[in-house]
């Protein structure tokens, strides 16, 4: 017996080694998914030609279930929880994989909202803030760079507003799956089209000095689904962003 417990327990603990392996992508690929029956022993040390019992229905119960019905409840629980780390692991490296793609074309940080990216729109330094500006509000925050410093989409989203806007002189507007809408303003140029769908991180702009502008920067807006406007650096510090 001491025989049978060590040689499901080898197996089941080389699938999950073999399984983590296969979580961590090489260079040039993705990690390919793990099928947590893998972890499931294939094999006893004595054959059997008897049938698992019937459920209550009437049908056989599947391999797997059967060979880990064989099991003593410790082992049960072993497999199970090598289980639990597959999956645990599986659900990291998809995570990962959100992040790593949030990143790809430059965005200067990156965080999850469950399973959605959001990421920080521009690099540069933090010029104004939402208040008072000459004896009217500012809505937004600006952040300065060089012109033709890239823009990001802050998160997936759907171009509803791409070109000349008074005021701003070029602008991007976002709508995002929640109703939010993002403005991106004083842009140099807008590198997406009306009805467009981005992703976060994607480069929809460039910095620029258009418009009612004092020097290079990025007007950034937020206004909420029934377009009240919202404090731009307390939405992105919630979300995990720095301003």
């Amino acid at each position: 017996m001491a025989r049978n417990r060590a040689t499901v327990a080898a197996v089941a603990i080389g699938a999950a080694i073999a399984a983590g392996e296969s979580l961590l992508p090489g260079p040039d690929a993705p990690a390919a998914p793990v099928l947590t029956s893998a972890l499931l022993p294939v094999a006893t040390a004595q054959p059997t030609t008897s049938e698992a019992p019937a459920n209550a229905d009437g049908s056989r119960p599947s391999s797997a279930f059967a060979a880990r019905a064989d099991l003593d409840p410790g082992m049960q629980v072993e497999v199970q929880n090598l289980v639990k780390a597959v999956e645990i692991g599986e659900r990291l490296a998809r995570r990962a994989a959100i992040i790593n793609a949030a990143l790809a074309d430059g965005a200067p940080q990156a965080a999850l909202v469950g399973d959605t990216a959001v990421v920080r729109p521009v690099a540069g330094r933090l010029t104004s803030a939402v208040g008072p500006r000459w004896g009217r509000s500012h809505n937004g925050l600006d952040i300065a760079n060089r012109i033709g410093t890239p823009v990001f989409a802050v998160t997936d989203g759907v171009v509803v507003e791409s070109g000349p806007a008074s005021g701003f002189g070029l602008w991007v507007v976002i709508r995002h799956d929640d109703g939010t809408k993002l403005v991106y303003g004083h842009i140099n140029q807008t590198f997406v089209r009306v009805g467009e769908r981005v992703s976060a991180g994607e480069q929809i702009a460039e910095v620029g000095n258009r418009g009612f502008s004092t020097g290079p920067h990025l007007h950034l807006e937020i206004w909420d689904r029934s377009g009240t406007k919202v404090d731009p650096a307390t939405w992105l510090r919630r979300r995990g962003l720095d301003v």
